[in-house]
């Protein structure tokens, strides 16, 4: 018994050596260089097409500028303050809105799931929002809120709400029935049983169906503030939209590039949240 006391505790030993090496500096960033290196290759090869088409002459230069007059356009827009209050104003609208819509999905996506009637009644008017454009319930909006802040907050919520709404109704769609029983015998019920069991049980599907809904109100935003524009609130959308009124071709595509790296940004956090899930739940290698 103590050779074999001796030899469990060599190799517990060997095993929190292992722990050790793969902690090391050297290898967490060999991890951050294999996580980037194909991000920037895209970002090259993205740039490189965009220069070759510049130099075909495809379109004049400018309608279609290279990839340093819009850079060094991005540049000047990052030292004026008035860019930075733009965002501002963007984010503070894409927040408020989507912070709407989760409410409402979560709240019209539970109540769907568990009952019946209900679903029977609006399931299927649920994913027909989801695919109705976004650009189509601007007339609406304005039509009920005017030009106001109000109107582009209506489109963003009816552009996320369905999509989240769809996520959740998946995910307790998917819900095991064994997970059920064994919560009702534990005691779990009503409120309870979808905070302990329901809910945590559909996560990935609701988490998926929140990146989902992000991705419609940002694109619902983009086009509400390029409809909607309102007197002594600049944004991202506006922006847009007056310099492609002024055919300001390296403004205008500076812009986008924002545009495209908050959407990107964003899309990491929800990553990160469902890698946190799955290794969580003994999904990946690192769990």
């Amino acid at each position: 018994m103590a050779i074999d006391s001796r030899l469990l505790e060599e190799e517990l030993a060997g095993l929190d050596a292992l722990d050790l090496e793969e902690d090391k500096p050297v290898d967490r960033l060999a991890k951050v260089w294999s996580a980037l290196w194909p991000k920037l290759a895209a970002v090259f090869l993205a740039v490189a097409a965009w220069q070759l088409t510049v130099w075909s002459h495809w379109r004049p230069e400018y309608v279609l500028p290279s990839p340093v007059r819009v850079l060094g356009q991005l540049g000047n827009l990052l030292g004026e303050g008035e860019f930075y209050r733009a965002i501002a104003i963007t984010l503070r609208r894409a927040l408020t809105g989507y912070a709407l819509a989760v409410l409402v999905g979560t709240l019209v996506g539970a109540s769907v799931a568990r009952v019946r009637p209900l679903r029977t009644a609006v399931g299927s008017l649920i994913t027909g929002l989801q695919t109705m454009p976004s650009i189509a319930w601007f007339p609406l909006a304005i039509l009920l809120f005017q030009l106001s802040e109000s109107a582009i907050l209506f489109v963003v919520v009816l552009g996320a709400a369905p999509s989240i709404a769809n996520g959740l109704i998946a995910g307790v769609d998917h819900v095991p029935p064994l997970l059920l029983r064994a919560g009702r015998v534990l005691g779990a019920s009503g409120l309870r049983l979808y905070r302990h069991v329901i809910l945590p049980a559909s996560l990935p599907s609701f988490v998926a169906g929140l990146k989902q809904g992000w991705a419609f109100a940002w694109r619902s935003l983009m086009a509400g503030e390029l409809l909607v524009i309102l007197a002594n609130r600049p944004s991202i959308g506006a922006r847009l939209q007056f310099a492609r009124e002024l055919s300001d071709a390296p403004a205008l595509l500076a812009l986008m590039i924002v545009v495209l790296l908050i959407g990107i940004v964003v899309d990491g956090v929800f990553n990160q949240v469902d890698g946190h899930i799955r290794r969580r739940r003994g999904l990946t290698a690192g769990a």
